[in-house]
């Protein structure tokens, strides 16, 4: 029997999608599914659902539920990250605090002041879970969902390099599927390479039986105009050359181009993922309480559990899941260590590269140097990424405000003494969940000294040494 933890688990959509992928193989139809949440409502009520279904339904996959995450992990095969540190109460602060300074996010869940804050909550959380698979399960495979995802996955590869860990996105399954309707052609025919970093991967190779999409893609957009509510994306198209992986609402949080003025955001953006001012927070919390209301129905009987035989989302983590135990191979976008397979991305920096897995585990692809522009686009992101990391292993104050500081959309908005007060606002508010930077403080100099309020006519200036030099001759 193969035993899968769900780390969690409390997440009930998403949690029912991979189970139903998962015993979707033969392989896997009577796996033990450990549920694991700290929110022990959730995880009951979750936990209710998948046992009506599996008897609903007569499957042979048997499920347990704890808020002992060392329960759940021991002796397991396969561990699943799901979480979310804080919920919608720090994803709140992630959204509303930068708005208030001007930084206007749509997703703020990767990059951006959202994105490192909650990547400083995310990485001690995910230390933990390594730390005691490294002592429970040291040759499971641990498969995480959890954004920022290149932030988690580069933080937890750096500091477990002998454990099996791969992040999973589904920005080219989705987006590959939106392109073949546009341009009606069966996905399941077409040939695709992307790479670069995850959320800002290119399509580098688009082939509909063996013919190049490009050309078909430039002239539909000549003649039609972009996709609707596609136009960051297509203008980044048109910028590059290259198709991008993400969601519209992401591609224009990453760059410095889009969100810092009313009109650009008019001219291209619109609602939720399109490019709405917080528009997946507000849908997370407009449907938090449906969804909740229709899991305990579930939960109760009084609606069946959704079930559909021999049919699977697009996500990988069933296929991999499979391949790691039957041996057969498959290949997705994963998000790994760069140990050279993009010789033009700093080596070491957290890749999305085509990865295949087997039973003797992950594989990497080569895929060598991206378009140049791609590239430099990729490098101001991953820029952001790594002192985001250091700041979350090292509880460093200033390595966060730096990442604030490089991020493409944060200082197209804001000088940064702006940017300083606002990381000082987020840190005030979400430290209950940033356990690595309980009880210090940030002693850098600039930290007490350049604090400015925005908006003021003076600032404190000093002696005026130009005029000296000037009158003196001695400055040039």
């Amino acid at each position: 029997m193969t035993k899968i933890a769900m780390i969690g688990a409390g997440s009930g959509e998403f949690c029912h999608r991979l189970i139903q992928d998962i015993i979707f193989f033969d392989s896997l139809k009577d796996a033990h599914f450990a549920l694991m949440d700290v929110d022990e409502s959730k995880l009951r009520t979750v936990y209710q659902v998948m046992n009506n279904m599996k008897e609903k339904h007569r499957l042979s996959c048997s499920f347990s539920a704890t808020t002992d995450r060392r329960k759940a992990l021991k002796g397991a095969d396969f561990a699943i990250c799901m979480i979310m540190v804080g919920g919608l109460d720090a994803y709140r602060l992630d959204i509303e605090i930068p708005l208030k300074y001007g930084v206007d996010q749509c997703v703020g869940d990767t990059l951006n002041p959202g994105g490192i804050f909650r990547g400083l909550r995310h990485v001690p959380a995910l230390m933990d879970i390594l730390r005691d698979m490294e002592e429970l399960c040291p040759e499971a495979l641990f498969l995480n969902h959890a954004n920022p995802m290149a932030i988690c996955c580069w933080a937890m590869q750096k500091s477990f390099p002998h454990l099996q860990i791969v992040g999973l996105c589904h920005g080219v399954q989705h987006t590959t599927q939106l392109l073949c309707e546009w341009l009606q052609v069966d996905h399941n025919e077409c040939e695709v390479l992307t790479a670069g970093i995850n959320h800002m991967a290119w399509f580098l190779t688009f082939k509909h039986r063996g013919l190049d999409l490009y050309p078909r893609i430039w002239e539909k957009l000549d003649r039609e105009g972009p996709i609707l509510f596609e136009q960051y994306r297509f203008e980044m198209m048109k910028a590059t050359g290259y198709f991008c992986t993400e969601s519209p609402g992401h591609t224009s949080e990453y760059l410095p181009y889009f969100r810092h003025r009313e009109d650009l955001k008019e001219l291209f953006g619109g609602p939720w993922l399109a490019g709405e001012t917080g528009g997946a927070y507000k849908a997370h919390r407009d449907g938090q309480e449906a969804n909740e209301a229709l899991l305990r129905s579930m939960a109760r009987g009084d609606v069946p559990v959704p079930y559909e035989p021999g049919r699977k989302s697009r996500e990988y983590t069933a296929d991999i899941i499979n391949a790691k135990l039957t041996g057969q191979p498959f290949g997705f976008a994963g998000n790994m260590l760069n140990k050279g397979f993009i010789t033009n991305l700093p080596y070491d920096c957290c890749v999305e590269v085509p990865v295949f897995v087997d039973g003797k585990g992950l594989h990497p692809t080569y895929v060598g140097e991206l378009p140049k522009v791609c590239a430099a686009l990729c490098r101001s992101n991953v820029s952001v990424q790594e002192l985001a990391v250091e700041a979350a292993l090292e509880g460093d104050y200033e390595a966060a405000y730096h990442a604030c500081l490089m991020d493409p959309l944060t200082a197209a908005t804001l000088a940064p003494h702006e940017i300083r007060n606002m990381v000082e606002e987020m840190f005030e508010a979400e430290m209950r969940w940033l356990p690595q930077f309980q009880g210090k403080k940030n002693t850098y100099p600039g930290a007490r000294i350049g604090r400015l309020e925005t908006g003021a006519k003076t600032m404190k200036l000093g002696d005026n040494v130009y005029a000296r030099l000037f009158s003196s001759g001695e400055y040039i």
